[in-house]
């Protein structure tokens, strides 16, 4: 409790991940904001009932809290969100000449703010991806501003966890997304960073996944553990194995 996790990727899709932690998270009994800006509600839904887990039923009984994203601002920008809800949208910013990600903060403490009646194990934030805020207007300043609160809050204040994609690209001159990925790797606790193979695709390994479990924040001299994996993506689950050992190979 109290981590922040970052997922990045490079020259691959890290999308997996997104879905293992969502179906982890739910199966754990914990109380899940998703801020969804990638995909669509039944994109996820789909693949989470491959992994065992209905987010509808999560929905309904009030454990995850799920943001549309891409729903979101076609209504905010077709002014039919504030007439449905009677409320400001999360993604306020994108109708207003200033890039404040408030209104997306206030939503995800308003949403893991535990209720007197609420049983749920701990609160988690989970997000995919980051990068979508910087393409839809928002300076990098006010998403580490936002990731900074949200730490706060769901980290330190309610005992939770951070869960954080960032989509990167090799040969992308886009500066702001890399500002924002290498700035978030120092606040970390534990980097899941997955890659394409350097020799290209392969059928039976489709990337490698590097796990930094950083040292303390606090200066105590430690080096953080690196550990590098292979992995293969299946229906239902993913293989993992070290480098040059997966079945086709041995």
């Amino acid at each position: 409790q109290g981590k922040f996790t970052l997922l990045r990727d490079t020259g691959t899709d890290g999308s997996f991940l997104v879905h293992h932690f969502l179906s982890f998270y739910l199966k754990a009994g914990c109380k899940v904001c998703f801020l969804a800006l990638l995909q669509s509600f039944s994109h996820y839904n789909i693949v989470a009932q491959k992994l065992g887990v209905s987010l509808t039923a999560a929905k309904e009984r009030g454990q995850l809290v799920f943001l549309e994203g891409l729903k979101s601002c076609l209504d905010l920008l077709f002014g039919e969100e504030e007439e449905r809800s009677g409320q400001p949208s999360p993604l306020q910013f994108l109708s207003e000449s200033s890039s404040d990600l408030k209104a997306l903060f206030d939503f995800v403490r308003t949403s893991l703010t535990p209720d007197s009646g609420d049983s749920w194990k701990g609160p988690v934030l989970l997000v995919d991806d980051l990068s979508v805020l910087l393409s839809l207007g928002a300076t990098p300043v006010a998403v580490l501003d936002f990731i900074h609160y949200c730490r706060v809050v769901v980290c330190s204040q309610l005992e939770g966890n951070v869960v954080v994609l960032v989509h990167g690209n090799e040969d992308s001159e886009d500066e702001e997304n890399e500002l924002v990925g290498n700035s978030l790797c120092h606040h970390s606790d534990l980097i899941l960073w997955v890659e394409g193979l350097a020799t290209g695709f392969c059928k039976d390994v489709h990337g490698q996944i590097k796990i930094i479990k950083r040292a303390s924040l606090e200066l105590t001299g430690e080096q953080d553990r690196v550990q590098i994996y292979q992995y293969k993506i299946q229906e239902k689950n993913v293989t993992f194995f070290a480098r040059g050992l997966s079945a086709a190979v041995l």
